[in-house]
């Protein structure tokens, strides 16, 4: 090629045509890097980039984060034939953003002149951005179908009837919930993978068949009354199609007719615990992972005052639970989280009447398909103390003062250890001077007067005057 482009004798205008034919900008540089000529092969980046560039040193043309590269590309193209390829960033024309251009840069003549040609890169950052976008939005639509997914699959476990995802064609169970074990299989063994229809009586199995049947070559959804081989009572089948891609699948929903079968369908022991549960003096409450109330028992609700578990349903619990605001509650979230369980967690509870009670807390997470926080909320307000029965004054024992840490302000916790000090010195004071507050008050260091107040801030009236005090 060299030797072509020298037989072609090929003069300087020739060369600047080329060059600026060949790249989208050309830059002629002095042996100081000020610029002494351009040229633009692109109207796209010479309508993008400030071009009052003649008569300045190349690096002030540049985004201040690009400078060390031109400077390095000078050093280079002084000392070699020609330099790599570096990303340079021009302030754009209009100041709002920086347009990228690629250079390399060649030192010709034997006047060390340097010719830079650049490549318009903002193509290729379009490009880019593009991309970063649909990632994006691949992301936002791949996050909402996960809460799609969790909503139902909270939803799908926490169903009080059994629900069974069948494949229509091969009648292979794919899905069944925690209701439709227990109701249907033995020991509430899992019936996945098993054929359904299975769990009920001899003749509720072949009306099922037949429906099945049916439901095949009519596609519409359809009930039967049928009964479960376990449990007393009448139920209703339901089976409604549901198309997913080129599968065809069955939902499959086995509810009570009557009250009486609704109890069946737990075991007995986890019914009556379950009574237990719901009528327990102390708050029972679930939540979601996140702390919002799926579902809470009667104790609970009297405890905050809400009138119906509908009301309470979905909404933060630390709209009840915790002291200064949700620090509390955010706490008992993140240990809960971390530790999987939680003892005696003192704190107080909120009413909607806004009257407080101390509470206190254990809680337990419920590991599964969805991620649930089990609360056991218990009313300390009216724990008899272990101490005499005397009037206290704001000061408080030692373990309440670190139980206050991180729920109230230092000054506040200061303020109230620095008085329980006092109050223990006087106390001591007294009861090594035999009650004598004149003894009392030189053992402290204090004056008669000074102990007087201070006696009377704490309340210790009991403490009788000696004749001498």
């Amino acid at each position: 090629m060299k030797r072509y482009i020298a037989e072609a004798g090929l003069d300087a205008e020739a060369a600047a045509k080329l060059i600026s034919a060949a790249s989208d900008v050309a830059l002629l540089l002095d042996p100081d890097g000020v610029v002494v000529d351009l040229a633009f092969g692109s109207e796209e980046l010479a309508a993008a980039v400030q071009q009052d560039w003649l008569g300045r040193p190349w690096a002030e043309t540049v985004a201040p984060d690009s400078r060390s590269k031109v400077e390095a590309l000078l050093r280079e193209a002084a000392t070699h034939e020609t330099t790599r390829w570096r990303q340079i960033n021009h302030p754009s024309a209009d100041g709002a953003a920086t347009v990228l251009v690629q250079y390399c840069a060649l030192r010709i003549g034997a006047d060390r002149r340097v010719v830079a040609v650049g490549r318009n890169l903002l193509p290729l950052a379009d490009l880019q951005q593009r991309l970063i976008s649909a990632q994006q939005s691949l992301e936002r639509d791949y996050w909402r179908l996960r809460q799609v997914e969790t909503r139902y699959r909270m939803l799908f476990q926490m169903a009080s009837e059994a629900v069974l995802v069948v494949d229509a064609a091969s009648g292979r169970i794919d899905e069944a919930n925690p209701i439709a074990n227990e109701l249907l299989s033995d020991h509430g063994q899992s019936v996945v993978g098993g054929t359904f229809p299975l769990g009920l009586d001899a003749a509720s199995d072949s009306s099922a068949r037949i429906l099945l049947a049916r439901l095949r070559e009519s596609g519409r959804s359809e009930k039967i009354d049928v009964h479960v081989a376990r449990a007393s009572g009448r139920f209703e089948l339901g089976i409604a199609p549901l198309r997913q891609g080129d599968d065809l699948l069955f939902l499959v929903r086995v509810s009570s007719v009557d009250a009486t079968a609704a109890v069946a369908v737990l075991p007995e022991t986890r019914a009556r615990l379950l009574k237990v549960v719901e009528s327990a003096p102390d708050g029972v409450v679930v939540t979601d992972s996140e702390g919002h109330v799926l579902t809470a028992n009667a104790a609970f609700l009297d405890m905050a005052q809400i009138n119906t578990e509908d009301l309470a349903r979905g909404v933060l619990l630390g709209q009840w639970l915790g002291r200064r605001g949700a620090v509390d509650f955010d706490v008992l979230i993140a240990n809960l989280r971390r530790h999987r369980s939680i003892r005696l967690f003192a704190t107080s509870l909120s009413s909607e009447q806004g009257v407080s009670i101390d509470v206190e807390v254990s809680a337990i997470a419920i590991d599964g398909e969805v991620t649930t926080f089990g609360f056991i909320v218990r009313d300390i307000g009216r724990r008899l103390s272990s101490t005499p029965t005397e009037k206290r004054s704001t000061s408080r024992t030692v373990e309440q003062l670190m139980e206050l840490v991180g729920r109230v302000p230092l000054k506040e916790l200061v303020r109230e250890s620095t008085d329980l000090i006092e109050k223990l010195c006087i106390e001591a004071a007294l009861e090594l001077a035999g009650h004598n507050r004149a003894s009392a008050a030189e053992l402290l260091g204090l004056s008669r007067q000074s102990l007087y107040v201070k006696l009377r801030r704490y309340g210790f009236h009991e403490y009788g005057a000696t004749p001498n005090a």
